[in-house]
């Protein structure tokens, strides 16, 4: 059976050989690239050959080498089967190894050939866990076993779901070592610098507290974890046991790096203040950019893979840089050549992903490289801004300083001209001060004067007061006074309130239920609440006023009346000059009318001068001290 194999190899070794030279194995060159033009491979779309078809003779044949390839031309999700055949040499004083540099192909199943003749099976890629790889490197390496002098045929399917640069390394330990420590060097610089800028940064914002650095913070460590998403770094450092971070961690990281520059540069730019237009534009630009991303990472994941909507935010936050420049803004400059070595390093690498530029170590690595010239350029362009700041702001105090003392200046010129013109004024003032003083010698004795006749004439008028009252008091007891004298005595409720107050309690208080004499103020205004049983007596208790609806001066009026003046006018007439309802003035008319008739039946008479006598019932008289109830009788 080991015959047959061998048998068939040879033959398919032979029948390749016209077509493809195999890799020569020389001690004196360290490494060999191979490009995808460069290389034998066989696309296959329906991902549906197997690697027993792929081995077979017959398969021989469809092997071929694409000299007009490029990147573009790439299929995803496609399976690129390659043939590398290698001539192995068993007395090499070196060890070898093939190493794959695109750190994001998902898929690569590496068909190792065997001395015996079968091949072995190794899975890499960046769906398989890091810690799963020979080497503990950020690229895809396999180690060649050189122990005979034979032609191996190497086989790799490689398949990705985005682009996947199939370049294919040969090269010795001791250059893959050398590489990879200088790289790994170069990467260090580089992070570090980005580490370094967010720390210089963040201080400063601690210094001054504005918020644009905490912005640009968040965009620069963005920038570090698109690189590292790139660099296959994030995959060895930060999550090497979650391979499927891998399909998401560029597209979210690019985002991150938009959506923050976009949020930086609004406010570094003061796009509010000048271009609020362009302000209202960046404000779109996030919320369309967003929901691309929502959408693409809940629904179509291939979106991630369309770089090229960059452009139009990028281009964008450029336009507005240069724009604000124009206008005078001063600080923008850093910030437009920042933004202009982006855009050249993403040109480059898009002129080396076209195949317009061959790829170099520096065409590889421009994107880093203008990152880092971006970050510097605008880190320079927050100082520059900081600095201009505060050259206009020494400005504004040395124009403030001239003008202050221009106003020292003015001030002594106007306060010599103001005490020149306050002696003289002063000099008049003491003149009219004179003037003054003796007017006011007058006017003060003036003033004596009048206050002696205004103190005779209030005494007069206190005097004429008091004799009208006399006066209105005689009449009252003398003739029946009509509605607007009797007024006079009594002019509203509150002075009606006042005499049945001094009426009822003129000799002290006591309990109309229980005739104690202890109370406190009602709930009532005049009511008194006894504090032995707590009965509650308002000011009309007792009285004939008691529960009347109309105001209780007309009240007095009608009592008045019915006791002085009983046979003077009518109800209507009453009613008429009282505007009280006819039935009104008869209801409480009749109850003072059989108060009197009580009165009269008790053998007491009244006269004018006691019409008040009416107003009381013998219940509001004290029933434990009669000699109070003898003073109200």
């Amino acid at each position: 059976m080991r015959i047959v194999v061998s048998l068939i190899i040879s033959v398919a070794f032979t029948f390749s050989l016209q077509a493809q030279q195999p890799v020569e194995v020389d001690d004196r060159i360290e490494e060999r690239n191979f490009m995808p033009y460069e290389l034998m491979y066989y696309k296959d779309v329906s991902n549906a050959v197997t690697f027993e078809q792929i081995s077979s003779s017959t398969f021989a044949t469809k092997f071929q080498q694409h000299t007009d390839y490029r990147n573009k031309d790439f299929v995803p999700n496609a399976s690129y089967w390659v043939r590398l055949p290698i001539r192995h040499v068993a007395n090499t004083q070196k060890a070898w190894l093939l190493e794959f540099y695109d750190q994001t192909i998902d898929h690569i199943d590496a068909y190792v050939p065997q001395v015996d003749g079968t091949y072995q099976l190794v899975k890499l890629g960046d769906e398989q866990p890091f810690t799963d790889r020979l080497f503990r490197h950020k690229n895809f390496e396999l180690m060649l076993n050189m122990k005979s002098d034979t032609v191996m045929f190497y086989y790799f399917k490689v398949q990705s779901h985005d682009f996947a640069d199939i370049r294919i390394a040969f090269r010795s330990t001791n250059r893959f070592i050398y590489y990879s420590l200088n790289e790994y060097f170069l990467f260090g610089t580089f992070y570090g610098m980005i580490l370094i800028i967010a720390l210089y940064n963040f201080l400063t914002f601690l210094a001054i507290r504005e918020i644009k650095y905490i912005y640009y913070i968040f965009y620069i460590i963005s920038v570090a974890l698109y690189a590292m998403s790139l660099d296959g770094i994030g995959f060895q450092y930060l999550w090497p046991n979650q391979p499927q971070w891998n399909a998401y961690a560029t597209g979210i990281s690019l985002y991150l790096v938009i959506l923050w520059s976009l949020i930086f540069t609004r406010r570094f730019l003061s796009l509010a203040a000048n271009g609020p237009t362009l302000n209202t534009i960046f404000k779109w630009a996030i919320a369309l950019r967003t929901v691309i991303f929502l959408y693409a990472l809940f629904f179509a994941p291939a979106i991630f893979s369309q770089r090229i909507i960059e452009i139009a935010p990028l281009s964008l936050i450029f336009y507005s840089a240069i724009h604000v420049w124009r206008n005078g803004y001063r600080p923008a400059r850093f910030f437009v050549i920042a933004y202009g070595v982006l855009f050249a390093g993403f040109f480059l690498r898009a002129m080396v992903y076209f195949n317009f530029l061959p790829f170099t170590i520096l065409s590889h690595y421009s994107l880093h490289l203008s990152f880092v010239l971006e970050m510097l350029f605008l880190t320079l362009a927050l100082g520059d801004r900081i600095r201009i700041l505060k050259d206009n702001r020494d400005r504004a105090l040395r124009k403030i300083i001239r003008q202050h003392e221009a106003n020292m200046q003015l001030k002594d010129t106007v306060n010599r001209e103001l005490e020149q013109r306050v002696k003289e004024r002063t000099l008049e003032l003491d003149a009219k001060n004179l003037a003054l003083e003796e007017s006011n010698h007058k006017l003060v004795k003036q003033s004596t004067e009048i206050n002696q006749i205004n103190s005779l004439l209030d005494l007069d008028n206190w005097k004429l007061k008091n004799r009208v009252k006399e006066v209105l008091e005689e009449m009252l007891m003398e003739k029946t006074m009509n509605y607007d004298e009797f007024k006079t005595l009594y002019p509203n409720t509150l002075s009606c309130y006042r005499f049945l107050e001094t009426l009822k309690w003129e000799h002290g208080f006591h309990c109309g239920k229980c005739g104690n004499p202890k109370y406190f103020e009602g709930a009532q205004k005049f009511a008194r609440r006894c504090t032995k049983c707590g009965y509650n007596e308002s000011i009309t208790a007792f009285t004939i006023f008691q529960g009347i609806k109309f105001p209780l001066e007309k009240a007095f009026y009608i009592a008045y009346l019915c006791v002085v003046g009983k046979k003077e006018g009518t109800l209507e007439s009453f009613a008429k000059q009282l505007e009280v309802g006819l039935n009104t003035v008869w209801a409480f008319r009749t109850k003072v009318m059989t108060r009197l008739k009580e009165l009269e039946d008790s053998g007491k008479r009244l006269s004018a001068s006691k019409w008040e006598e009416v107003m009381l019932y013998p219940e509001s008289t004290p029933k434990v001290k009669p000699k109070k109830a003898k003073s109200l009788a």
